[in-house]
């Protein structure tokens, strides 16, 4: 009897820890089928239905209905697999209750026989009984720690692959050369590129030199490599073929993080994040007073700084702090390019870098262009050409390659394609 018993109780356990098993690879397998969109799902409420920059498009052009379509779609799959979690749960958990059950029924019977027959006194049912149940619940709960620790296993195997994923960028050990004179030899010898997932080649085949310590000018029509070429000097990207030197050295084989220092940049799509305006200026938490003040000035945001409350300290934006300033798109070029100035690097790239200003602002900033820049090399893109006239070279880019280079009156006098697109502009102004 006693033998019997203790096989119905070993095999009711065993019963138990594989509904346990069961219910939870279901449970994964339903999850992970819905994850992809789970997470396009919180990307378009955070970035567009939640967002007030993305609010005033919505309502001008009546896209309420468009987005409840495309929220349908994406939550619809989340639905079905809510609903798929529910009748898994109910399933097994009823399943495993009865099994429970069974297994209780089974002492409670198994004692009271033993009373029955005299093999245990009457008053010590309950505390058998008692002590039986603690180690049935003990066992019961080894076995769902043990299911989750393997179910935690399985949701970790992702994060764990990641880790281990090895670093594709080449980080080098080598100093950068420290030079006072800010004069750095730059050179791409056979450079071609392309974004990964792409076959095709934004950048082919480049090979140019340049001896950087002025101002140059990068132009040419969209996609034809401008933004890219920065991107590749400042090893956002390496390339996909091909190599760039430094001075004579692949920059590859430099410190990362010192080759990094080297770079002070303003893209088109810069960030405005909700920090302090000192923070953001300096890009640290620890901020350089009187830097931090010359670089406002040197970007020409006095007038911003004259309105915040709490000057250096006052919050942008107000998703922290209710008594934020909210700054329009020309403040935040200009607050970006003090905090490319504040970084006090050698090369000063400024992508498009006054598009969302206008032309008063435009013209101040190229009048108090070598002020603004100081001594630093200076490489900007930009579709305005009547901005090239202060650098002192200009790269024409199409198709991936640099066609034409030389002054702004070299190259507006000869054929090609920097005279057709300077008299393009230049129609329209007389």
């Amino acid at each position: 009897m006693t033998v019997l018993t203790g096989l119905l109780l070993i095999m009711g356990f065993v019963l138990i820890q594989k509904a346990v098993r069961r219910k939870d690879r279901k449970k994964y397998a339903i999850t992970q089928t819905v994850i992809e969109k789970n997470r396009l799902n919180e990307y378009m409420m955070e970035k567009v239905v939640l967002s007030t920059e993305a609010g005033k498009d919505i309502r001008i052009f009546h896209q309420e209905k468009l987005m409840e379509e495309y929220g349908d779609n994406m939550t619809s799959g989340w639905r079905n697999a809510a609903k798929q979690l529910a009748g898994n749960g109910a399933k097994w958990d009823g399943i495993q209750g009865f099994l429970s059950a069974c297994i209780g029924g089974i002492v409670y019977l198994y004692i009271a026989i033993c009373a029955y027959v005299g093999e245990i006194a009457a008053g010590s049912v309950v505390r058998y009984a008692g002590a039986i149940q603690q180690l049935i619940q003990a066992l019961t709960d080894l076995m769902s720690a043990w299911t989750r620790l393997h179910r935690n296993r399985a949701v970790m195997e992702e994060y764990l692959a990641y880790l281990d994923l090895k670093d594709v960028k080449k980080k080098g050990t080598i100093p950068v050369e420290k030079r006072r004179d800010g004069k750095f030899l730059i050179e791409f010898r056979n450079v071609s590129f392309r974004y990964p997932g792409t076959e095709k080649y934004v950048l082919k085949g480049m090979n140019v030199t340049l001896e950087i310590g002025e101002r140059m000018a990068l132009v040419g029509p969209n996609g034809s490599g401008k933004t890219t070429f920065i991107k590749l000097l400042c090893r956002l990207y390496d390339p996909t073929e091909g190599s760039i030197l430094l001075n004579g050295v692949d920059i590859r084989k430099y410190d990362y993080q010192e080759y990094m220092q080297l770079f002070s940049v303003v893209f088109q799509d810069f960030q405005i994040f909700p920090f302090a305006l000192g923070e953001y200026v300096a890009g640290s938490g620890q901020v350089e007073r009187e830097r931090a003040m010359d670089a406002i000035r040197r970007g020409g945001l006095e007038e911003l700084l004259g309105k915040m409350p709490e000057g250096l300290n006052t919050m942008l934006n107000r998703d922290f702090s209710d008594q934020g300033v909210e700054i329009s798109g020309g403040e935040a070029q200009k607050l970006a390019m003090a905090r490319a100035i504040y970084k006090n690097a050698p090369f000063v790239i400024l992508d498009e870098p006054t598009a969302a200003l206008d032309p008063v602002a435009e013209n101040e900033i190229y009048t108090r262009f070598h002020e603004i820049i100081g001594s630093k090399t200076a490489l900007f893109i930009s579709h305005r050409l009547s901005a090239c006239r202060f650098s002192k070279e200009i790269l024409v880019f199409e198709n991936g390659n640099i066609i034409e280079r030389g002054s702004h009156e070299e190259l507006s006098e000869k054929p090609g394609l920097y005279r057709q697109m300077w008299q393009a502009q230049a129609r329209y102004y007389q």
